[in-house]
Order: structure tokens, then sequence, then C-alpha cells
């Protein structure tokens, strides 16, 4: 018997993950819901869909899904619901996956608050809850993870991460912020961020820092105990940075293994400032190094015995790793709904989304909710994210001041 997954949050972002949910293997059913009834429609009239949807699993609110008889619930909201909606369905007896980031408030002290929360939530409940960070599975990290394998790398000496999206780029900010305040969700988060800022909060792009220190942090399989933090504030008096302290904040943070890891999150930046894109990290090692799809490596074990050799330049279908046939299979088929199944045999699967992280954020999610098991991104792993850029904008409110960041461990075994 499969496993029956809710969609919550039927917006653009969660059109690229709704297919894919449903195509696994293991889901035999799914249902939709959302407060507008019009994207539960869509979703309940494709024929894609009606193989796993039953017209009873329309649902308008989280409460009304929370009592379904639902394994697990899929969370692409707003940012600031993610966590209170992730508690709830966790109370309720359900699995959860929830779109980055964990919560994106301008209270620095109370996302730490929810952070906790959420860990004390999926330990009491014995539910679990996976961020769907989407660096995780980019290419590059699937390729480092084969290398940490191998000690590859050596001892790990600095990292970089980084998520440079200008305001004005092809994926507009200004058109993001105001589809969503289109919503009557969006209407709401709008007041709510408004009191945030009557009490002289300010926000910065280190409160969305996943991106840019999942990579570093997940390679190294490590965490931040300091960091140092420096922004640069708007000159411009750009109404979309009016109640941001920063536009762009630049962190150094001193990690558990004793590496350096620099992290970049830039919303008022020109271009694309890497050579490869702009939501990217590289990783340095004694023995061995990775950046912009380039593997470097010495094969040094002392100081004796180092080797030339060449760089080895690796594309994304180089650096993924392979799905199980029959999910790779299902997946080809919800990617490419025009080609027939024998046209499908001959094609090359292609991930998408994110630099091609969406399957693998899927597949791992659905097969950890079948063995009962804590995802790879678990509430303890993500939390090492969110807290690097929540100390990081602290620090960067005091002028750079070194402070301690938090850090909650891992699962209890």
């Amino acid at each position: 018997m499969g496993i029956s997954i809710g969609m919550v949050g039927l917006g653009s972002f969660a059109s690229c993950f709704v297919d894919l949910f449903k195509s696994h293997p293991l889901v035999d059913r799914i249902a939709f819901c959302d407060r507008e009834p019009e994207r539960v429609q869509k979703w309940a009239d494709s024929t894609f869909m009606a193989n796993k949807f039953n017209p009873k699993d329309r649902y308008y609110s989280l409460d009304d899904m929370c009592k379904a008889d639902l394994d697990a619930i899929v969370i692409i909201t707003q940012p600031w619901l993610h966590a209170g909606q992730a508690i709830q369905a966790m109370e309720a007896g359900k699995d959860v996956y929830s779109a980055v980031p964990i919560i994106c408030i301008p209270d620095d002290d109370e996302t730490l608050d929810w952070i906790g929360k959420i860990i004390d939530t999926s330990v009491r409940t014995g539910k679990h809850y996976m961020l769907g960070e989407t660096t995780v599975y980019r290419p590059q990290t699937q390729f480092c993870m084969r290398k940490v394998k191998e000690n590859a790398f050596g001892d790990f000496v600095y990292a970089e991460g980084e998520y440079c999206h200008d305001v004005d780029s092809a994926c507009n900010l200004r058109q993001v912020r105001a589809s969503r305040a289109a919503s009557a969700a969006g209407k709401e988060g709008e007041l709510l961020m408004k009191a945030y800022y009557d009490r002289g909060l300010k926000d910065g792009p280190m409160h969305y820092p996943t991106h840019s220190c999942a990579g570093p942090c997940f390679v190294m399989d490590t965490w931040a105990t300091k960091v140092t933090c420096y922004g640069y504030k708007n000159r411009t008096n750009d109404p979309h940075f009016a109640n941001s302290a920063f536009s762009d904040e630049f962190a150094f943070f001193r990690m558990a293994n004793g590496a350096t890891v620099r992290i970049a999150e830039t919303r008022e930046a020109a271009g694309r400032l890497s050579t490869v894109e702009s939501e990217i990290f590289r990783i340095l090692g004694t023995r061995g190094s990775f950046s912009e799809n380039t593997w470097y490596y010495n094969g040094r074990t002392n100081h004796t015995d180092a080797q030339v050799i060449p760089p080895v330049k690796l594309s994304s279908a180089d650096m993924f790793d392979k799905l199980p046939p029959d999910v790779e299979f299902a997946f080809k088929q919800a990617l490419n709904k025009n080609l027939t199944v024998e046209q499908l045999k001959d094609t090359d699967f292609k991930p998408t989304g994110h630099g091609g992280s969406h399957p693998y954020l899927v597949h791992e999610f659905v097969m950890s909710v079948a063995e009962h098991r804590q995802s790879a991104i678990n509430p303890w792993i993500a939390a090492r994210f969110m807290t690097m850029g929540v100390m990081a904008h602290k620090s960067a409110l005091k002028d750079g001041e070194t402070l301690n960041v938090p850090d909650w461990g891992l699962p209890p075994q």
C-alpha cells in the first residue's frame, strides 16, 4: 500500500512540485488544499491527477486537511506561514515537507523560537519534518557528497556560499512581492509585516539564508559557532528596501570543524557574480577542492606525495546521482506529458527546478515517509542553515560584532 500526500498552497511555486509528488511510484493518493477555490479546482480537473485523486480530497483550509487520513502534508505557502503550519500538521499526526525558509519574519529572536518549536514538536509527536532546501540536491552538492564519502577533500579549510539575486533580475523580486501581496494570504502577510516594522524591526537578505548556507554546511556536515557580518544599505531610497536594514549582507563564520565560511546574500548587485550562476558554493580542502563545477585534486596524504593532477570540468550529468529506475521513469512521464511511453524509453532524464533539485527533494521526502525516518534535511539540519542567517543579521545590526551561533545538535537516536 502506498502513501497519501496533501498539497497545501497551490500557487505558482507549487506547480513545480505537484506533478512530481503525484507521479512517485510510492504515492497512491494526492489531495489538494488552498483557501482560493479556483486553485484547488485547477488540479482537481487535471486528467493527469485522475488515477490518484478522489474528488473528496479537496480542502479549503489547513484545519480541514489536517483532519483527513493523510500520511503527509507538503506546505508550499507564503514564507511567514511555514513554521506555524508545519507544527499544526505534525500535531495532527502528519509528516511534513516545508518549502524554504523555515519562516521569514523580521524578528530574529522569534525565528529562533520557531526553530526550537519545530524540533520540539517533531520529537514529541514522533512526526518528521523536511525542509525543501534545493541546494542540498543540486548536482554540485551530490558530486561533493560522493567525494566526501571517498575522503577526497582531506581536511576542510574554507568554503563560500552565495545567493546573489538582484531585485531587478529575470526572477524579478518586485513582481514576486506584488504577486504574493495580491492573494488573501498575502494581504494578511502585509499587515503582519507592518506590525513588525512598526516595532522598529528591520529586514535583511540573511533572513532567507538557506540557498547560500546549505551547500557548505551540508557537504562538510558541520555547523557555525561564531559569526561576523557586515551589511550594505540601499542608498537610492528604493521603496523595495524601505523596511530593510540592508539590501546586501556578507558574513564570515567559524565552523565547528575548524573551517572558515564566507556567505554572501545580495539583493542589490547587478548581474550574475559567478561564471556558473548566482546561487552556488565552493569548498576548499587540503587534498581536494570544488569550485564552479570543477574538481581539483592533489592526492596529498603527507608533505611529500602531492601530485600534479589536471582539474576536471564537470557537467550536471556528471554530477547527478541516479534515481531508482522506476522513480526516474515516473518523473520523466510527469515532466514530458506530451510523449508516449515508447518515446520516453529513448529519452534521457533531465531533472528540473533549481538546478535539477526538485525531483530529488520529492524522492527523499516520499522515501522518508515510507520508511518512517528522518529525512536528510531534518529539523536539526535545517536549523543549522537558518541560524547562520539569523545570527549574521544580528551581527550586521551590531556593525560586525562577533556573535555565538546556537546549535540544536542532531536528532535523538
